[in-house]
């Protein structure tokens, strides 16, 4: 998880990869297998913070839902219709190109296994797919959902401790800081390295708008908010590499039995 985090440090969404990859071979597990679970954890996190989203609008005042709409549900809904604006007949040729394509992987899948690159495809998929499975066979559904729960309660907490952090915000409530930490997790899923720009802009103008602290006092908060994660999940990120990988390589080559065992393999 920590390596994850840190390689996303350098590219946006890397660490997913990253976190399959490092988890697949220290536990021996498919890759395209583990690729499933993320999904899985990715769309539950959407979901619960569409949840949060949804008990803010309807249960907070008319200047955050003002702000949410200004600030977040109309530049969505201006981006969805750029996107749809492209005329018809290319959404038509776009939607058949898909379908066609489609039917020619199902109706020749036998021939097209015998080709490499096309049987590693969908071994991929059918891993992913068995991956998604996952969640159907939970065998501690309640403690899943249990964990999950309080996984967004430390959110919010880790989110809510940081206002003490100075005079001008130390008055937020807890559920305010619920506030902040939906703004703040839309902010990160903006393509951009652990969220960097987006999260202390959108979190700095909620400060404004929600709490009318000033942007100064807001962009302090954003920053010391971040930026401790941010140097958290490097110094934990590089030490967790060097668990993975560094130790091991050291104990593989101090270790007489490593040796002999790999003269008797030779």
């Amino acid at each position: 998880m920590m390596i994850g985090y840190l390689a996303n440090l350098a590219l946006p969404r890397i660490g997913e990869i990253t976190r399959c990859v490092t988890l697949g071979k220290s536990e021996k597990i498919a890759v395209d297998k583990l690729v499933g679970t993320v999904i899985i954890e990715r769309t539950i996190d959407f979901f619960s913070i569409l949840l949060l989203l949804l008990i803010i609008v309807f249960t907070s005042g008319a200047i955050i839902n003002e702000f949410l709409k200004e600030s977040i549900f109309i530049p969505f809904k201006e981006k969805v219709l750029s996107v749809w604006n492209f005329s018809w007949v290319y959404w038509v040729l776009l939607v058949l190109l898909v379908i066609i394509i489609l039917y020619m992987i199902i109706r020749y899948k036998k021939n097209l296994r015998k080709i490499g690159f096309f049987s590693k495809i969908f071994d991929i998929v059918k891993g992913v797919i068995s991956g998604l499975q996952t969640i159907t066979n939970l065998e501690r559904k309640w403690e899943f959902i249990f964990l999950t729960f309080l996984i967004w309660i430390s959110y919010a907490l880790m989110t809510w401790v940081v206002v003490f952090s100075l005079e001008s915000t130390s008055h937020i409530s807890f559920w305010n800081s619920l506030i902040i930490l939906v703004i703040g997790g839309l902010a990160m899923s903006v393509p951009v390295q652990s969220g960097f720009g987006a999260f202390h802009y959108a979190v700095s103008r909620a400060l404004v708008v929600i709490q009318g602290v000033s942007l100064e006092d807001g962009l302090t908060y954003a920053l010391l908010t971040h930026e401790s994660q941010i140097i958290f999940e490097i110094i934990v990120g590089i030490i967790s590499i060097y668990i993975m990988y560094g130790r091991h390589h050291k104990v593989k080559n101090a270790d007489p039995a490593f040796t002999s065992d790999a003269g008797q393999k030779s």
